[in-house]
């Protein structure tokens, strides 16, 4: 069967459509296009006229897409910005008219099983220790998932909750010099570190055994296939050796001292610093 999976979040929109057959996942179409639909949303309670327009003409340039490869079955889904507005009813007709489905405003507990699945379905019980936490870091949103392997070998979600931090919520709240003050910075780190507090209260932290820190922009496609297939699509690690060759599915590397401070983004270094516990830490994107 062709299906189709767009995800929507609060900075971008993407498209994947793949063949499956039984559990195997043959990746047809990659698209990702930056709509930046939840702009001003913290600020406003509502999504724009001018971020729809740009969602919308996104959806439209995707329904061309599905239909031109015969996409038999199409799953549509929205997240942190989504959840936030008074106008959703105008994104739920625009979606629904432009491609025919419901859009699903899923919660933020949702969201977070399905980062998780994205992040650590299919993994050899040999690449990765157990608990492991997923932190995934969207636009409007980050979500903190613990799961384990049970005996069954399957692995399950312990707890999570999701956060209202992300990269534009963050930057539109707070971030207004170019460069940011230090002041403005400071008040980005408060933010942060309050969020990772409620996180340490409903999530117990200390019990992970490893950390995957998920920048939501580059690999929201892993989620999008967990939901429709229940299996992800290849990744290559960031900051792993580059004379290794590239695993099938992410494995659990240990922190090198080379990414301390480096490529890991400000929120990513203090949840690395929060949780000095973890054994192992690694970030992921398809597209690198």
């Amino acid at each position: 069967m062709r299906v189709g999976a767009i995800d929507c979040g609060t900075n971008s929109i993407r498209l994947l459509v793949a063949d499956v057959d039984g559990t195997h996942l043959d990746e047809v179409v990659r698209e990702m296009t930056v709509v930046r639909l939840g702009e001003g949303v913290d600020r406003s309670g509502a999504f724009s006229e001018a971020a729809l327009e740009r969602t919308f003409a996104a959806c439209d340039a995707y329904a061309v897409t599905l239909r031109d490869v015969g996409v038999e079955r199409l799953r549509f889904v929205a997240t942190s910005a989504s959840r936030d507005v008074s106008n959703r009813a105008a994104f739920v007709d625009g979606v629904r008219a432009r491609l025919g489905v419901e859009p699903e405003i899923i919660s933020g507990a949702e969201e977070a099983r399905l980062s998780f699945r994205g992040a650590v379905e299919g993994l050899p019980p040999e690449r990765i220790a157990m608990p492991t936490l997923v932190v995934d870091i969207g636009g409007g949103s980050t979500e903190f998932v613990l799961g384990d392997r049970g005996a069954d070998g399957r692995i399950e979600v312990e707890a999570a909750i999701s956060v209202d931090i992300g990269c534009v919520r963050m930057t539109e709240r707070h971030l207004h010099g170019d460069p940011p003050g230090p002041e403005e910075i400071a008040r980005v780190e408060a933010d942060v570190e309050a969020a990772l507090d409620r996180a340490a209260a409903e999530v117990p932290l200390d019990r992970a055994r490893s950390l995957a820190v998920r920048h939501t922009l580059e690999s929201r496609d892993a989620v999008l296939t967990a939901a429709i297939t229940g299996k992800v699509p290849s990744v290559r690690e960031i900051g792993a050796d580059p004379a290794a060759p590239e695993p099938e599915r992410l494995p659990a590397w240990p922190l090198p001292p080379s990414l301390a401070g480096r490529r890991l983004g400000p929120q990513a270094g203090w949840i690395r610093r929060r949780f000095v516990g973890a054994g192992q830490f690694h970030i992921h994107s398809p597209d690198q």
